[in-house]
C-alpha cells in the first residue's frame, strides 16, 4: 500500500482523523539511522496493507512539531507511531524501528 507524505498540518489532521489503525513515520532524510528504519518500514508496508504516512522532519518541521504537540510525545527522528482511531497505541524510535516490531505492534 502506498504511503502519503504529510507536508501540512491539514494533511496531518486529515490522516489522524481517519478511523482504524494507521502508521505515521517521522523521517530525517539526512540521517543514516533514519534511512535504515525507513527501509524496515517500507519492507513492512510491502507485506501488510496498513494505511501509512511519512513526515520529512527537516523539510516539514511544522508538521513534525505538530505531532509532538498533539500527542504529547517528545520528538525523535526517526520515530514511528501506530494510531488507532486517532490515538497513539504504540510508538518507538531509532534502532527499535524494525519490520518485526511494527508487525507485532499492529497485531497487538
Amino acid at each position: 500500500m502506498a504511503q502519503k507524505q504529510l507536508s501540512s498540518t491539514e494533511d496531518l489532521n486529515q490522516f489522524v482523523a481517519e478511523s482504524g489503525k494507521r502508521l505515521l513515520f517521522k523521517h530525517s532524510t539526512t540521517c543514516p539511522i533514519s534511512a535504515t528504519a525507513y527501509s524496515e518500514f517500507q519492507s513492512f508496508l510491502q507485506e501488510q496493507s496498513v494505511p501509512a504516512a511519512v513526515i520529512h522532519v527537516i523539510e516539514d518541521r511544522p508538521v513534525s512539531n505538530a505531532v509532538a504537540e498533539r500527542f504529547g510525545i517528545k520528538h525523535e527522528s526517526p520515530q514511528i507511531f501506530l494510531l488507532d482511531d486517532g490515538q497513539v497505541k504504540w510508538h518507538t524510535s531509532h534502532w527499535k524501528i524494525t519490520k518485526d516490531s511494527i508487525t507485532e505492534a499492529v497485531k497487538a
